[in-house]
């Protein structure tokens, strides 16, 4: 895992996004947001994880090329459950550990 942990480190996206996706941290609900976002029941964190920073690649990427598709509040929803699920399994492998 540390190595999507990496990836997610040197993610560089507009300051409004993140700042967006901080705020939409405190409502983040699990099992609804990752059920909409990848159609399924998030039982594995860490393939979530890697699943959601595909997606949110994906986002950008359509971002950058100005995409008439792209949305905004998608992308946003989809950083939000990026950072929270990053926390998780931060916080999960810290346990492990017994930090």
């Amino acid at each position: 895992m540390p190595d999507i942990h990496a990836k997610i480190a040197r993610l560089s996206r507009p300051g409004l996004l993140i700042r967006a996706a901080r705020h939409g941290l405190v409502d983040y609900d699990r099992d609804r947001t990752l059920r909409r976002l990848l159609g399924r029941s998030p039982h594995q964190m860490g393939k979530a994880l890697e699943t959601l920073v595909q997606v949110e690649e994906s986002h950008e990427d359509r971002r950058r090329q100005g995409d008439a598709g792209y949305s905004f509040a998608r992308h946003i929803e989809v950083l939000v459950a990026l950072m929270a699920e990053a926390r998780l399994t931060r916080s999960r492998s810290a346990e492990r550990v017994g930090l």
